[in-house]
């Protein structure tokens, strides 16, 4: 690679059908325009199955296991962005880029664990020159547990992800009217409140992502209600398929008490479909006013009514459905790589 490479850290692509997976690969996209706009070199650092993702006319560091033990220098590089906070791929630079997503391990973790995590990101928030966050959420939490030394901090929202490909139906359609969540099913996602808004009505309940053991409780919850022949756990769907489930679900859920940003909280307000999210981390910031939002405490009762009273709202009217993808769209991917290279330039030209 050529003189004053910038290195995007993509190795978070290793896991599929995560928002960090999505974040690294529009990003990457954007940044590979600007790169060609500014006709300044651009490296991504990826695992092999990526190289030449986004053009053979970049450069491409291909990650290696055992890069969390040591990355070998190369002097093409002169700026390398670290897009997950608590990274161990981190090589030493002339300038260091650090985007910060979020701090769910205070959400999620047992105490005792919190003090680990934020030690981690206060060594890479040490060694970076500009600190970015994806959220205003996530730069106060910065604020009040790591020291920043007085190091540019900034945020830059992710964007919406638009796809342009087939929208393709599953093979096993929904017999009935569904409601739609997506997401890695952990505890975080909290997926397990949302069986009891089945009762006393005919939706199903479609739940996509990464599984794991955490689906028995919301089987628990479901059966707890009766209502387990019509929630259905369906593991990874394609993005073809996940477009059918968002354009054609009756309303989308999420329910997260530890968010960085929500990417499937926008594609649904692209489908202009009423959306319902818990009040925790950055989702009110990204739902605003085009969202409703479930009580804290997860009471059934009330988020029963909640539901009804916002699927009333939203049939009569209460939510344009217009300014609802407007606000969508305006959460920009080229926007956000336009950004970031401006970050890029001034870093290099100092």
């Amino acid at each position: 690679m050529a003189e004053n490479t910038i290195i995007l850290d993509c190795e978070r692509m290793r896991n599929p059908n995560t928002g960090l997976y999505f974040f690294c690969d529009k990003l990457a996209d954007g940044l590979s325009k600007e790169s060609e706009r500014h006709n300044r070199p651009m490296g991504f650092y990826v695992p092999k199955r990526f190289k030449g993702r986004w053009g053979f006319g970049h450069g491409y560091k291909i990650f290696h296991n055992f890069h969390k033990l040591f990355i070998p220098q190369d002097t093409a590089y002169k700026l390398w962005h670290t897009t997950f906070q608590l990274s161990s791929y981190v090589p030493t630079s002339d300038k260091l880029v650090l985007t910060v997503h979020d701090l769910n391990f205070l959400y999620e973790k047992r105490r005792e664990k919190h003090l680990k995590y934020i030690k981690k990101l206060q060594q890479l928030v040490d060694r970076a020159d500009y600190v970015v966050t994806i959220s205003e959420t996530t730069r106060k939490d910065i604020l009040k547990y790591i020291n920043i030394r007085n190091k540019p901090l900034e945020v830059i929202y992710n964007g919406c992800n638009i796809y342009s490909g087939e929208i393709v139906p599953p093979v096993n359609k929904p017999e009935h009217p569904f409601l739609f969540t997506i997401g890695t099913i952990l505890p975080k996602k909290n997926f397990h409140v949302l069986p009891c808004l089945l009762k006393n009505n005919d939706y199903e309940l479609i739940i996509a992502g990464n599984r794991s053991e955490y689906e028995e409780r919301i089987m628990q919850e479901a059966q707890r209600y009766g209502v387990q022949d019509r929630v259905r756990i369906i593991g990874n769907v394609s993005e073809a398929e996940k477009h059918w489930y968002l354009k054609n679900c009756e309303a989308f859920m999420f329910p997260s008490i530890a968010e960085g940003f929500g990417l499937p909280v926008l594609e649904a307000m692209y489908y202009k479909k009423p959306v319902f999210l818990s009040s925790y981390t950055c989702l009110p910031e990204i739902g605003s006013r085009f969202a409703y939002y479930f009580n804290s405490e997860f009471n059934e009762r009330e988020m029963r009514e909640e539901f009804e009273r916002g699927m009333n709202d939203f049939s009569r009217g209460g939510i344009d459905k217009e300014e609802m993808k407007e606000h969508a769209l305006q959460f920009s991917w080229d926007a956000a790589a336009k950004r970031y290279w401006e970050i890029y330039e001034k870093l290099l030209n100092e």
